[in-house]
């Protein structure tokens, strides 16, 4: 099956669950996204929004029983729901890699999508921008998924962590969901041209990561050569 129509398969069945559970389901996905990637995060918010600004019949935002009015408080409870459900997986994932180390994710980082290239990735990220890695990462398409169990292998400080997970991912998460709120029932159309963009930036992002990878091990192999 071709890439593309696994793609929208995936998008239609994670939309489909947020359409069913709303902000129950938009929590959980985003709670785990902070730990492996989620197929189309973006779409998932942004369909999220399209529901806040009343795009489709029939589909409310409701929590606890209540209907929440559309217009600006459904927009205030679906975006704030994404970036309180991803902060929590975030928090969880600097714990399984603070207190479970490297060990931990040697035994169990296929089920976490982690191993070791992806570590030294991370830590090369981590050491080009130093605790400020955790608000770009946040907002940078696919490595947003690499940088929570990483920051607490790599003993981040906590609040300042968390700070800027809460600052990082709400700019993506308001930003998005707003996306998908003036688009209403043409959400899909921005989805789409947001996409191409994600892959470049993912793209360019890739390369400066390998690029700060190399450049770290020639200083670690001039360090260890005899001068």
């Amino acid at each position: 099956m071709p890439v593309a129509s696994i793609l929208a398969e995936l998008t239609e069945l994670m939309t489909g669950v947020v359409g069913d559970h709303g902000l129950y389901a938009l929590f959980v996905l985003m709670f785990l996204e902070a730990l492996l990637p989620v197929p189309a995060s973006e779409a998932i918010v942004m369909y999220g929004g399209a529901i806040a600004a009343g795009a489709f019949a029939a589909q409310d935002v409701v929590l606890l029983g209540t209907t929440i009015e559309h217009g600006l408080p459904a927009y205030l409870a679906v975006a704030s729901a994404g970036t309180i459900g991803y902060t929590l997986g975030a928090i969880a994932g600097w714990a399984i890699g603070l207190y479970g180390g490297r060990p931990y994710l040697e035994r169990h980082g296929r089920w976490l999508r982690l191993d070791a290239a992806k570590l030294d990735r991370a830590e090369a990220w981590f050491d080009r921008w130093g605790d400020w890695a955790v608000f770009f990462g946040r907002i940078a398409p696919v490595m947003r998924s690499f940088v929570s169990i990483p920051a607490g292998i790599l003993e981040a400080p906590f609040l300042r962590y968390v700070l800027l997970t809460v600052t990082g991912v709400g700019i993506w998460c308001f930003g998005f969901v707003a996306a998908g709120y003036f688009a209403g029932s043409n959400w899909e159309h921005v989805d789409e041209r947001l996409g191409v963009i994600d892959y470049v930036v993912a793209a360019l992002l890739a390369a400066g990561v390998v690029y700060l990878v190399w450049r770290a091990r020639r200083r670690r192999r001039a360090a260890v050569e005899p001068g």
